[in-house]
Formats: structure tokens, sequence, C-alpha cells
């Protein structure tokens, strides 16, 4: 019986470890979808956010172009980064 309890306790102790190990990586990934979430506010125009904040009251999904329109946003921003950052032109 001990053995049993010993081998059940070891297997717990374990998935907390991995559970744990899980949770810190989903806070770090919730904390940079939050900043990025932050920057495509700042940068999307006010005809984006009226459109998007429509979407949100209507409650309509967003749209494959609205999709795309985002992930070509953040395409274009990401590389204008690093440039933004660098002593000089790049390109």
């Amino acid at each position: 019986m001990d053995l049993v309890k010993s081998h059940l306790m070891y297997a717990v102790r374990e998935e907390v470890e991995v559970l744990k190990e899980q949770i810190k990586e989903l806070i770090e990934k919730n904390s940079q979808l939050e900043q990025e979430n932050t920057l495509l506010k700042t940068l999307a125009s006010p005809e984006q956010l009226a459109q998007f904040q429509a979407q949100l009251q209507t409650g309509s999904p967003p749209s494959s172009s609205q999709s795309q329109g985002t992930t070509t946003q953040q395409q274009q921003q990401q590389p204008a980064q690093p440039a933004s950052q660098g002593s000089g032109p790049s390109a």
C-alpha cells in the first residue's frame, strides 16, 4: 500500500511541475500578446478601431478579410521595429 501511495505522490508531483511550467509559459505568452495588442491599438487607424468596436457590439466574428488585415498589419509592424531600433537605414 505504501508503494502505491508513494508512486501516486511521485506522479502527482511530476504533474504539478509540468503544470507550473505550462502556467509560466502561458503567463509569458499572455504578457507578450497584451503588449502586441497595445501596440496594434496605438497603430490602428480610428476607422479600423470603429469597425472592430462595431463587430464586437453586433457579436459577429471578425471576417476573414479583417483577420488578414490584422495579420498584414502585424507583419508590416514587426519588420519595422528592428529597423527603427537600428543605428541607421538598413534597407
